[in-house]
């Protein structure tokens, strides 16, 4: 996949909590800290983002956008 990000993180999903419209996934990533990112529930449904996946976070201005392979 290419995008335009250059900042990127891998982490593990920690939580995916979907509500009608958006959803919040948390994320800890391999330093000490965590992360969460706020998005649709058609794009958590998209990735089946679940506890315990592997991502890379895609870090651009104030977004933190989770991909994952498929």
């Amino acid at each position: 996949m290419k995008h335009g990000a250059r900042n990127k993180i891998e982490a593990t999903v920690t939580s995916v909590k979907k509500g009608d419209i958006m959803a919040l996934a948390k994320f800890k990533v391999d330093t000490p800290h965590e992360m969460a990112s706020v998005l649709t529930v058609e794009s958590a449904n998209d990735l089946k983002l679940k506890k315990g996946d592997r991502v890379m976070l895609v870090v651009k201005a104030i977004h933190v956008l989770p991909v994952k392979d498929a």
